[in-house]
């Protein structure tokens, strides 16, 4: 019987959740207004598909959120979603080319914005101690409702993190020897 995941997929997963934690820690030591924190996860979903994906983006957050701050815990959702979305959308041919790759950062963006709004909004009263905080207030003060600002801001600033991680990660998946993405079963739908 096989396993779920092969090993050098495991260890692909491995290196983009150590990926995905230096690079978004790196982000909100700075107070980035992006997150930088699923570069990695893109990087699996292009490689090895949607569902190593999610498990990467899940692993990550969990981690994370054990070992530095429990507020990424919280957004494990998030971080699934994004895997399981640029996993689908590597699938159907999403990374093929720039507008599509673009196209599915956009994909993944709405899907963040749909688990991640209440989550911030409901958990966390808007503020979670990222760069983004100061739009949601700034928002929430000019008059918009709580909900309304996160959701803004949500979609914002994860579009333009989403757009910086999908295309990084395609640029160094196609940067990758055909050798060794040939040994991952999703690679073929980047190329």
């Amino acid at each position: 019987m096989n396993p779920l995941f092969s090993t050098r997929t495991l260890t692909l997963m491995s290196a983009g959740i150590a990926f995905n934690m230096v690079l978004g820690q790196l982000a909100s030591m700075l107070k980035l207004p992006i997150f930088l924190d699923a570069i990695g996860t893109f990087v699996v979903a292009l490689l090895a598909g949607p569902l190593a994906a999610l498990v990467t983006g899940v692993a990550t957050n969990l981690i994370w959120g054990v070992l530095t701050s429990p507020v990424a815990a919280a957004f494990a959702p998030v971080a699934g979603v994004i895997g399981l979305v640029a996993g689908l959308c590597a699938r159907a041919g999403g990374f093929r080319t720039l507008p599509r790759v673009l196209l599915s950062a956009l994909l993944v963006t709405v899907a963040v914005v749909v688990v991640a709004t209440p989550i911030r909004a409901y958990l966390f009263g808007g503020a979670t101690g990222s760069g983004a905080d100061f739009f949601v207030a700034y928002l929430n003060a000019v008059g918009s409702k709580l909900i309304e600002s996160v959701a803004l801001t949500v979609f914002g600033v994860n579009l333009a993190d989403k757009v910086v991680s999908a295309l990084l990660a395609w640029t160094l998946v196609r940067a990758l020897p055909a050798r060794l993405t040939a040994t991952f079963p999703a690679a073929a739908a980047v190329r």
